[in-house]
């Protein structure tokens, strides 16, 4: 490790110093180049946010990411909540972006300009993937991450045309192995509010979609996923009845092959309670080739998640737009036991105690990804100073390391699943793209103690992002005095719209501001949407500064 990390540090160096004069856009050009400009890409801007305002009112973003985990997540980091606990090198907010003043930007675009750019896709045209064909085709020398002449990571293949069950389905209407699912935003930053749409969709390895035959079988595949939703949630999920004779598995757990309405939780091995995988996966898992436990996807699971501007329905409703913003995938890759986790947790927090300034390495590379040390690999796509989407840089995917790393409120490295809508409840049972169905009409997502998530983040920041800059929600939900208004509160109960998506007037301003970020390629600087330079966020911190948080709360 701390061979890999002189190397690291080294190239950093030597490349920091090779670009010095270059502008963002041109540094562009060197996508795979293995430096860090700036050496906490890991850290989020979010983590630098200011705890108290000027009138020294707390204000707690932090709990929703550093939180009590649960196992195989062995990274406990409710302390996180208390003090800004960096490393030398992060103690410094190098998110310059965050205090940028883009009123200029945006007044010099109109709104029919950026409504016109929003609604252009810019992911595939006459059902074709530019992007892919790209990839496949005559490599971009300044894309070619090792030099070898061809892509050697994940090509797009999404089409996003969804059936009735949210598959997504090719040119041909053949299946692509993915699967879009609903799900309640990550409370702050993910909130539409705040500047982007986005959307999930999932896709199992082949023997979790095929029958004991090897054949593709749909069906199976359903009761995989639901089998997998359940194992993350920890929960049983409904599905339409089966016969379980047909797959010999007991999935509703009661001792007999019946009928079965719902795969039933219960996994305890150490009582000799387990659970079972159907079609090829469950050959594979008798053949100790597909370990299955909870909180964990099965080994080959990947995902993509589409990041968007904002567009405005003829109705007025703010729904996603054709355009991405980023392509995000990601890939499991490698398993490991609880045992494994709970190791390299321990691991970490001695490397913390015993190197205090030294930051994590980022390893991998701009086609294959970047590692997380617990399994998987992350990397992505967004778009170039002409709006079309590229490689993002071994830089730009540092943020994948850090957000999708050491967090507590992680479930096996992700934060949607366990967000999914109820299959028992809903369209679809929760599985569909958000062009299928937007997010209005949805209720309130409920905390473990009975509370409602959204009221309570509210409560707890003071805002419905981390900055407390969204002035449109201030007015909308807090009264002159700070307080909730109960009239919005018991709205939002019924449907989280009322909170989580923007004014169309809000919506065209996010998307105008980050446009000038686009035309820029300023994302290693920052790529969150800014309406008015941040006041509630540090510009340095002391290592080790405690913040204005008295006593931490939970995120579930």
């Amino acid at each position: 490790m701390k061979k890999i990390f002189f190397i690291l540090g080294m190239s950093a160096l030597v490349w920091q110093l090779s670009g010095c004069g270059q502008s963002d856009a041109s540094q562009a050009e060197n996508l795979g180049r293995l430096y860090l400009s700036n050496p906490a890409a890991t850290i989020p801007p979010q983590c630098y946010t200011k705890t108290e305002d000027a009138k020294g009112v707390e204000s707690n973003p932090c709990y929703v990411c550093h939180t009590a985990s649960k196992e195989p997540n062995f990274t406990n980091d409710l302390d996180l909540q208390l003090a800004y606990d960096f490393a030398g090198p992060a103690t410094v907010n190098r998110w310059e972006n965050l205090f940028v003043d883009r009123s200029e930007a945006r007044e010099a675009i109109s709104d029919e300009a950026i409504l016109a750019y929003v609604r252009t896709d810019n992911y595939q045209s006459g059902g074709a993937v530019q992007l892919a064909e790209t990839l496949t085709g005559k490599l971009p020398a300044h894309w070619d991450g090792d030099g070898n002449g061809h892509w050697d990571g994940y090509v797009p293949d999404v089409s996003y045309r969804f059936d009735e069950h949210g598959f997504d389905l090719d040119a041909e209407g053949e299946p692509t192995g993915w699967r879009a699912l609903a799900y309640t935003p990550f409370p702050g930053a993910f909130f539409p509010t705040n500047g982007s749409a986005d959307d999930v969709l999932i896709r199992l390895d082949s023997p979790y979609q095929q029958n004991e035959k090897g054949e593709p079988d749909m069906r199976v595949y359903r009761l995989n996923l639901a089998i997998v939703e359940s194992l993350i949630k920890r929960e049983s999920v409904a599905i339409e009845a089966v016969a379980e004779a047909e797959y010999g598995v007991d999935l509703n757990r009661n001792g007999v092959l019946d009928r079965a309405t719902e795969v039933v939780f219960d996994w305890a091995p150490l009582e000799g309670r387990e659970m079972e995988y159907v079609g090829l996966a469950r050959v594979a898992q008798q053949q100790g080739a597909a370990p299955l436990s909870a909180g964990a996807y099965p080994l080959g699971t990947e995902f993509v998640h589409s990041v968007r501007y904002l567009d405005i329905a003829d109705d007025g409703e703010v729904v996603m737009a054709p355009r991405m913003k980023e392509l995000r995938y990601s890939r499991k890759t490698r398993w490991l036991t609880y045992f494994q986790h709970r190791e390299l947790a321990d691991d970490e927090l001695k490397d913390a105690h015993d190197f205090p300034d030294r930051m994590e390495p980022v390893i991998g590379d701009i086609e294959r990804g970047v590692g997380n040390r617990r399994g998987w690999r992350f990397s992505g796509f967004i778009e170039d100073d002409q709006g079309e989407l590229r490689p993002q840089s071994y830089e730009e995917l540092a943020t994948c390391a850090g957000c999708h790393g050491a967090v507590g409120a992680l479930t096996d490295s992700t934060y949607t699943m366990e967000r999914k809508l109820d299959a028992s409840q809903g369209f679809q049972r929760g599985w569909y793209h958000w062009n299928q169905k937007s997010l209005g009409g949805i209720p309130e997502p409920q905390r473990e103690d009975g509370r409602g998530e959204y009221a309570f983040y509210l409560e707890q920041v003071g805002g419905a992002d981390e900055y407390r800059s969204n002035q449109e929600v201030r007015e909308r939900f807090f009264d002159e005095e700070g307080g909730l208004r109960p009239a919005m509160l018991t709205q939002l109960e019924g449907d989280i719209s009322a909170l989580v998506v923007p004014s169309a007037r809000r919506a065209l301003e996010l998307n105008k501001a980050y446009l000038s970020v686009v035309e820029e390629q300023s994302y290693i600087r920052g790529r969150d949407a800014v309406l008015a330079p941040m006041v509630n966020v540090h510009k340095e911190v002391e290592a080790g500064q405690r913040t204005a948080i008295t006593e931490p709360v939970t995120y579930r």
